[in-house]
């Protein structure tokens, strides 16, 4: 079904707005431009934006700015007739020791062929790449906030299927 494709894709974008586009990834230290790239690929979809502001560098606690991930002041895409706006500003903890990254809730709306799809994650982790400030996504679940029958009740991604980089 490429309702559910679609749907499954919208939900990796949960993580996407989280957590590289094909950058160089950061030495482990503090970044300096404080800005997000993010992608994701899933059912042979693939979402991506760059410099989305960020309100701090790692490891220092920071939000992710939507209105430069989300048009017009972000330049979120997907392939595959796919839009996606992000709701919320996702605010994002570092733990350099473990060397990961959490997020405390993702909100994400999907859209394609006139149906909508409303996501929320909460709780979602993301392990550090070596020693570079790229984080790749943990399994997790998203559950439906709003949306009609045509979008399932809620939607996993599997870990690995999304990553962030910080620069």
């Amino acid at each position: 079904m490429r309702q559910i494709s679609t749907l499954s894709c919208v939900t990796a974008l949960i993580i996407a707005a989280t957590a590289g586009a094909a950058t160089a990834a950061n030495a482990l230290g503090p970044t300096g431009t404080q800005r997000v790239d993010g992608v994701i690929v899933v059912s042979g979809n693939t979402c991506t934006w760059t410099d989305a502001r960020t309100s701090a560098n790692p490891p220092a606690s920071l939000s992710v700015d939507r209105t430069s991930v989300n048009a017009p002041g972000g330049n979120l895409s997907c392939t595959g007739g796919i839009t996606a706006t992000l709701n919320n500003n996702p605010n994002v903890t570092f733990d350099d020791a473990a060397g990961r990254a959490k997020a405390d809730a993702i909100d994400i709306t999907g859209t394609q062929y006139g149906v909508s799809c409303r996501y929320k994650a909460t709780g979602v982790l993301l392990d550090r790449d070596g020693t570079t400030r790229r984080y790749v996504n943990q399994a997790f679940t998203a559950t439906k906030t709003s949306g009609g029958f045509l979008c399932p009740g809620s939607v996993s991604t599997a870990a690995g299927d999304a990553s962030l980089l910080f620069h």
